[in-house]
């Protein structure tokens, strides 16, 4: 047997269903990862082709063949990997397999894209997750006026159900938001293909492009519904006191279960089938963060520095504390609790199989 890990890449498109070779790494066989070869694009057949285009949504981990793997990857592996991975029914749920493998092979594409490409997504995705704040404000202003002083708080409560617009857009449109994207892009370096320094930077990027562009909507846009009289100076120095009103302790547990619960919405997107199912996971997902009051990094950032900006009891020093403890919570919950609990149990399933072919043989 050899003694080379193997696991399966591919890049995707909308209309095919592609691959790329799968090799090995120098980690031991019961760890079988993803090579970090450049994904190659082959042609299918002309029936191939024309399956893929009956189905709406060709799994890209359904059409793996010998070819796809390195030659160094031995038989059994190969047959291992094929088995746990294999996706063709559209009519059923994905496997679990199927579901790691396709969030692998789009962590390496987001690795393989260029500086610009991901700064650019990234500022994007901090512009537009702003606008769950501009439409929550906007509501908490008009809740406001119904609800008696000393129930303020289901005012907030009942806005925040506004929460999942801006995740929507940024998911469906696949812009680069940090916490959507925690898990996501630890699982090459999990596996051993990419190195731990690689995925700092890139993380760096969409850190620094999400903030960027959330501060500038706060600028701009927030400025703007304040001129346009949909909420006021109040309501913004409010709903920041309602984020920032707890002990860190609580606000990075509190971040904590949020990066927990955008991990699982990654995992359960990948899952569904097509668009309609994924904006109703992200709405019941993100729903329910805005709803318990959970602490996001990206939007939290919006929510804050229009605080410092537009309110009166925010400092700069609390935004910056706030912002350094919510970013560490976010990525512990989704790297922890999602993408190295989902990999492990993968790998459990590849040694399994492994030691029945073994037994049976």
């Amino acid at each position: 047997m050899s003694n080379d890990q193997p696991s399966p890449t591919a890049s995707s498109t909308p209309t095919a269903t592609p691959t790329a070779k799968l090799g090995a790494t120098t980690a031991p066989i019961s760890e079988p990862s993803i090579d970090s070869q450049s994904a190659t694009h082959k042609t299918d057949s002309d029936s191939d082709s024309n399956k893929d285009q009956d189905e709406p949504h060709p799994s890209a981990t359904k059409h793996l063949e010998d070819e796809d793997f390195s030659k160094n990857v031995s038989e059994q592996d190969r047959e291992t990997i094929k088995k746990v991975a294999e996706d063709d029914n559209i009519s059923q749920p994905k496997s679990y397999a199927s579901i790691l493998v396709e969030q692998v092979i789009d962590a390496k594409e987001t690795f393989n894209r260029s500086l610009g490409s991901l700064f650019t997504s990234a500022f994007t995705a901090g512009l537009e997750i702003g606008i769950s704040l501009f439409v929550i404000l906007t509501a908490y202003s008009l809740l406001g006026a119904l609800f008696p002083a000393e129930y303020d708080h289901y005012a907030l409560v009942l806005s925040s159900l506004l929460y999942p617009l801006g995740f929507i857009i940024v998911v469906i449109g696949q812009s680069l938001l940090f916490t959507e994207q925690t898990s996501l892009l630890s699982l090459p370096v999990l596996n051993k293909i990419e190195p731990l320094s690689k995925l700092l930077r890139l993380w760096g990027i969409v850190i620094i492009g999400n903030i960027l562009g959330g501060c500038l909507f706060a600028v701009l846009m927030i400025g703007l519904g304040l001129h346009m009289g949909l909420y006021s100076s109040e309501n913004i120095d409010r709903y920041a006191a309602h984020v920032l009103d707890h002990e860190w302790w609580v606000i990075f547990g509190s971040a904590v279960l949020a990066g927990w619960m955008m991990g699982i919405s990654a995992w359960l997107v990948t899952s569904a089938r097509d668009t309609i199912s994924r904006i109703i996971l992200v709405t019941l997902i993100t729903g329910s963060i805005g709803f318990l009051g959970l602490h996001h990094s990206i939007v939290g950032n919006v929510e804050v520095f229009s605080g410092l900006l537009y309110g009166h009891s925010v400092s700069i020093t609390n935004y910056l504390i706030f912002l350094v403890v919510v970013l560490l919570g976010n990525t512990v919950g989704g790297v922890v609790f999602v993408a190295i609990l989902k990999n492990r149990t993968f790998l459990y399933d590849i040694e399994k199989l492994k030691e029945e072919s073994h037994n049976i043989r």
